[in-house]
């Protein structure tokens, strides 16, 4: 589980409830009707902007938010030295059998159609194309929380105009303008938190894990092409470090200088 996801929401509603607390009651803050016209409304609304299929999918995708990924870039790199030594010394053939310990079906793919000999240029373009459809498929996911983060707020608005219309019909009765103005204010409220706390951020989590992913593919497609160019294993390794930032560039260094200790 992702400790920052989860730390943050729990952490956000403590700090709401406690200030709810210490100013008033907390089921003042509590409403089934604004709850139904934010939340319903803004998911209805959300259903009508994608197609069904769609929709499940990214509902499905939420786990991927308190799921923790690890992009070990360093491994990956470590993983690509060793192939070259492979091709280096056995031949390109040799990398098949490699292939039974690689466990990313993406880096295994681009081993094969290099064992296959196939044209460097139609293997950048294959995994390229991949790696666009990939992108393609985390921007559909990440559009849907953006879309709902958008109509969240607008829905709770729509809540607070439906409870100011009825307030303005209970006019006569000046005892319930201030409860029920209350009550068409906390759709409001609903909106704000729901896009703000859970439909925004899971959208930046998701746009940076796929930033991620998709650096990392990189650093693999770049690697495999310079295998198959036959290229010298510490030629590759420093242009497969140009990917990385600096501090990930010095732990790969450090780790290396302890392996060779």
């Amino acid at each position: 589980m992702d400790i920052a996801t989860i730390g943050g929401i729990v952490a956000a509603l403590v700090f709401t409830v406690i200030s709810i607390l210490l100013s008033g009651q907390l089921t003042s803050f509590m409403d089934a009707p604004s709850v139904m016209i934010t939340v319903g409304g803004a998911f209805s609304a959300t259903l009508v902007s994608f197609p069904l299929d769609r929709f499940l999918a990214s509902l499905k995708a939420i786990n991927l938010v308190f799921k923790t990924q690890i992009m070990d870039e360093g491994s990956v790199i470590r993983k690509i030295i060793e192939l070259s030594n492979v091709a280096r010394k056995e031949g390109l053939l040799a990398l098949e059998e490699a292939t039974e310990s690689i466990e990313d079906d993406f880096l295994k793919k681009g081993i094969l159609l290099i064992v296959d000999g196939t044209d460097p240029e139609l293997v950048r373009n294959i995994l390229e194309t991949e790696l666009i459809f990939i992108q393609g498929r985390h921007g559909n996911i990440r559009g849907f929380y953006e879309k709902l983060g958008e109509l969240l707020p607008a829905w709770g608005m729509i809540g607070t105009l439906i409870g100011l219309i009825n307030l303005l019909k209970n006019m006569s009765d000046p005892s319930t303008i201030g409860p029920n103005m209350s009550v068409a204010l906390i759709t409001t409220l609903y909106g704000s938190m729901g896009a703000n706390l859970l439909a925004i951020p899971f959208a930046n989590k998701m746009k940076l894990r796929s930033e991620d992913e998709i650096l990392l593919k990189e650093v693999m497609i770049e690697g495999l092409l310079s295998i198959q160019a036959g290229e010298n294993p510490r030629v590759i390794e420093e242009k497969l470090k140009a990917f990385l930032s600096p501090t990930l560039r010095m732990s790969l260094s450090e780790n290396e200088a302890e392996g060779e200790a």
